[in-house]
């Protein structure tokens, strides 16, 4: 059985072959340029926490309590203000396309100093602006956190991340942000992945289904497609259309590593040429043990100390060795490296070095 997907950690999967080229809906692998989401964030006040708030020594809560309270006609002095109760936190949404004012979305509620937990808290109204510093809605509500924090005579306990939480729904739209489709004369389609063979058969199916080459490619990622020539169609119904429209993809050869947790994904388009490998590794313990040295009964002048003896051992394992013929596929590449016992930042190493020897035809992408 061909290998297509290979995920390499502690524990090694093997997945099912994937084919090199598949179909998909245009509207699944592209989007239309100017039609996004757009992040939002603001600055707010969680209330109603049962202690587990900002410490009285995070000036951030006290200030953010202090102005709130001072926009109510409240004047606080900030010494005498206690905020065990309340966290100062940041706010974030996304804004998807086509938003009208009374939509709600779902926001994000993080801390920003020390509380250790936001359960229970509820969020006081805060604006929500834009990157052009424009406010766009305004949450508010009580939070939805996902774990706990409880600590008492010294032992703690924490579940998952008590310090965010969510609001579902917990945002109104204020401000309209809908792209007006009858003023479009012209849409770009985007492709996600970059391909111009991909781009050129999303081009000839849209001009094969309408009948007419309103569509032409420009670049490995971009589609033009003109509204006029589209037969007196409206532009929701001519996108409906094209986005049901069905091509081949070809995916491209990639090997994604993530070095921090020594995870590797190989693809099973990726294909190897004939390659030896050798693996090898030198260790270096060192060991450090404390004496305590103490000076002889009824002297004068000593003293007692603590001395540390350290030991070093060095040791060469002996190399390991896979050799890969012509038409080797990737099961036979894991399967090597399982026998030679290695870990998941070895077969990093590993790929890198098989790719700068030309043994591996993909891209190596590091995340």
């Amino acid at each position: 059985m061909k290998t297509s997907v290979v995920l390499l950690t502690s524990i090694l999967l093997v997945m099912p072959p994937l084919a090199r080229a598949k179909d998909a809906r245009i509207g699944d692998i592209s989007r239309v340029e100017g039609v996004r989401d757009n992040p939002l964030i603001g600055y707010g006040l969680v209330v109603g926490l049962n202690g587990t708030g900002d410490k009285k020594q995070s000036l951030v809560g006290l200030q953010t309590l202090a102005s709130t309270l001072k926009k109510m006609g409240v004047q606080v002095p900030l010494g005498s203000m206690t905020v065990a109760n309340i966290a100062a936190v940041f706010v974030t949404a996304d804004l998807p396309a086509f938003s009208r004012p009374g939509s709600h979305l779902d926001v994000t509620v993080s801390s920003t100093a020390d509380a250790k937990s936001l359960e229970g808290g509820i969020l006081l109204l805060t604006p929500l602006y834009g990157a052009d510093g424009q406010v766009y809605a305004a949450a508010q509500g009580p939070l939805a956190v996902g774990g706990y924090s409880v600590a008492s005579g010294g032992a703690a306990k924490q579940s998952n991340h008590p310090t965010v939480g969510r609001i579902p729904e917990g945002a109104i739209i204020e401000r309209d942000t809908a792209v007006d489709l009858r003023q479009v004369k012209e849409l770009t389609l985007v492709l996600s992945d970059p391909d111009f063979a991909t781009a050129e058969r999303v081009a000839q199916k849209i001009n094969s289904e309408m009948r007419s080459a309103i569509a032409t490619m420009v670049d490995s990622r971009t589609v033009r497609v003109n509204t006029g020539m589209a037969g007196g169609k409206s532009v929701p119904e001519l996108l409906a259309d094209i986005d049901s429209l069905r091509v081949t993809v070809t995916s491209r050869a990639k090997i994604v590593v993530n070095e921090r947790t020594g995870t590797v994904v190989m693809g099973g388009e990726v294909t190897l040429s004939p390659v030896s490998i050798l693996h090898g590794g030198f260790s270096i313990d060192v060991k450090t043990e404390y004496t305590v040295s103490q000076p002889a009964p009824f002297s004068k002048g000593g003293e007692t100390v603590v001395v540390p003896q350290t030991t070093l051992q060095g040791g060469d394992k002996v190399a390991n060795r896979i050799e890969l013929k012509d038409g080797a596929t990737v099961e036979d590449l894991v399967r090597g490296l399982q026998v030679i016992g290695a870990t998941g930042r070895d077969v990093i190493s590993i790929l890198q070095a098989m790719k700068a020897a030309g043994g591996i035809q993909a891209d190596i992408e590091v995340i």
